[in-house]
């Protein structure tokens, strides 16, 4: 197999491709890697494949139309896989314009360069080919308590920029398969957390600030519920998706631990007091800092994974337990890849600087 993985040296991205590599050590003859290589993309997560002939990288955009198309062409990949986004919410706040322009323009022109490729094919060929666009919960809107989760029929109501870029991206893939006929699926997921990820988001902010003593910054009442997804389950998900799930549908990937803001952070300060003890002494539950809520802020994400669970077989290994003692751990043994992180060190090694 090839496939042709945008924005995979991000987050998710990146595990998804230590996971190809890992489960399917014979069977993956390609992996063709593009991205921008934006604040959050690090070429240093793949590292490990730089000298791997069946590795390969583009730094492009996905909003390059005639890049991709080169680069498809060449390559003759089975699936596209496309995590390229711009993802965190309050970056959408203060600037909501790049997220449509990645987000939106830039899904739009990946999938003009997918169906110009999809339409050069043989009609068996056409019927191997797959698109898989990854999206997220958030445009569904908020729950209250008491509310079922989200379902793949649940109406869209994006409450921040970034879940109206997303819900838009989604829309188009919809459209794409409805108006083209073009071999689309979507997923929709949870909060992902685990090894890679920039630390502007929860989980690796509160490990980072807390091992420097920094305070740990929690919004508003700190009782805003989500579900958090173990990286490695979603890239399990996502195989399914790709081998198993039927062209032209959308499936939840949830991790199925609802967990409010302040249980989250409460967790990561009593594993590290065992296992990163502060030197002078404190305990790190000290550090918590209550700030003013984000505008807008969503209550409660749940996603209901019935659909996935019932159809492919797919659940989640990981309970919240496991995977955050895993994702502290990782952390802990990677100090040096967070100073980099942080200190903006990785961005200049990038640029040459």
């Amino acid at each position: 197999m090839k496939f042709l993985i945008t924005g995979g040296s991000g987050f998710i991205g990146s595990n998804f491709i230590h996971h190809l590599f890992a489960q399917d050590e014979v069977a993956i003859e390609e992996i063709i890697n593009v991205d921008i290589l934006s604040y959050a993309g690090n070429p240093e997560n793949l590292s490990f494949y730089e000298k791997n002939p069946r590795y390969c990288f583009y730094h492009t955009d996905i909003g390059q139309t005639e890049d991709i198309v080169q680069i498809l062409d060449h390559h003759q990949p089975d699936g596209v896989f496309n995590f390229a986004a711009e993802s965190h919410v309050d970056r959408s706040i203060d600037s909501p314009e790049p997220f449509f322009r990645t987000n939106v323009i830039g899904t739009l022109r990946l999938l003009e360069a997918f169906r110009a490729y999809h339409r050069k094919q043989s009609p068996e060929r056409q019927k191997e080919l797959r698109f898989l666009h990854i999206s997220t919960d958030e445009v569904y809107g908020s729950l209250s308590p008491n509310d079922p989760a989200f379902t793949e029929e649940t109406p869209f109501a994006p409450n921040s920029p970034y879940a109206a870029s997303k819900a838009s991206s989604d829309h188009i893939i919809r459209a794409a398969h409805h108006t083209y006929g073009l071999p689309v699926l979507t997923t929709n997921c949870s909060n992902n957390y685990g090894p890679y990820q920039f630390p502007e988001k929860l989980i690796p902010l509160m490990i980072l600030n807390a091992l420097e003593g920094k305070p740990l910054p929690i919004y508003g009442d700190g009782q805003n519920i989500r579900d958090w997804l173990y990286v490695e389950d979603h890239c399990r998900a996502l195989r399914q998706v790709w081998q198993r799930g039927q062209v032209g549908e959308t499936y939840n990937i949830g991790g199925k631990n609802e967990k409010t803001n302040i249980e989250i952070v409460d967790t990561i300060c009593d594993l590290l007091d065992q296992k990163a003890p502060s030197s002078i002494g404190h305990r790190h539950q000290e550090l918590k800092t209550f700030v003013a809520d984000r505008p807008g802020h969503d209550r409660r994400y749940a996603v209901d994974t019935s659909k996935i669970q019932r159809e492919l077989g797919w659940s989640p290994r990981e309970t919240f337990t496991s995977g955050i003692e895993k994702t502290i751990q990782w952390y802990l043994e990677h100090r040096s890849w967070c100073e980099r992180i942080t200190s903006g060190k990785y961005q200049r090694q990038r640029l040459g600087l």
